[in-house]
């Protein structure tokens, strides 16, 4: 029985066509050419993919880049603005508009800023980064300009 088997398998072995018959059929394998240029494509792929996620790495640190510059600008207007000196406080949007065209009329650059936790709108005459300054000009505004005027900080 031994030898019946290894009859077979060499019978077997001796009419199967040779490796170059399943190359070329493309049965087992593809051709060198052929492989080479799967390689290539794959390549190209990988540097594709490797060069959109430096874009994106880089976009993303422009935008953080951005948002910190940004976050700056509002900290450092935050600061330059922290004591205003308001001239009026209204609810209805309109009566604050006036009054701001009222104080541009007398050479004024104020400002609307929202009262945090109310609907009341302040108009904001001038504004100064330390208290000391902001008193000063308020004493000059009670005796000269406004007689209700106060000072409001910003938080």
């Amino acid at each position: 029985m031994r030898y019946l088997t290894l009859f077979l398998l060499m019978v077997l072995l001796a009419g199967m066509p040779s490796c170059k018959f399943f190359k070329d059929k493309k049965i087992f394998g593809k051709k060198k050419a052929e492989l080479e240029a799967l390689q290539e494509q794959q390549r190209k792929i990988r540097e594709a993919d490797s060069l959109k996620a430096v874009e994106e790495r880089l976009r993303v640190l422009e935008q953080a880049r951005l948002d910190s510059m940004r976050l700056a600008e509002e900290e450092r207007l935050a600061l330059a603005t922290r004591y205003n000196i308001v001239v009026g406080a209204f609810i209805t949007p309109e009566y604050a508009r006036e009054w701001v065209e009222e104080y541009r009329n007398r050479g004024y650059d104020p400002t609307i800023i929202p009262f945090p936790g109310t609907s009341f709108e302040l108009v904001v005459a001038e504004a100064h980064p330390d208290a000391a300054k902001a008193f000063s000009r308020l004493n000059q505004f009670l005796d000269t300009v406004q007689i209700d005027a106060w000072v409001y900080e910003r938080k």
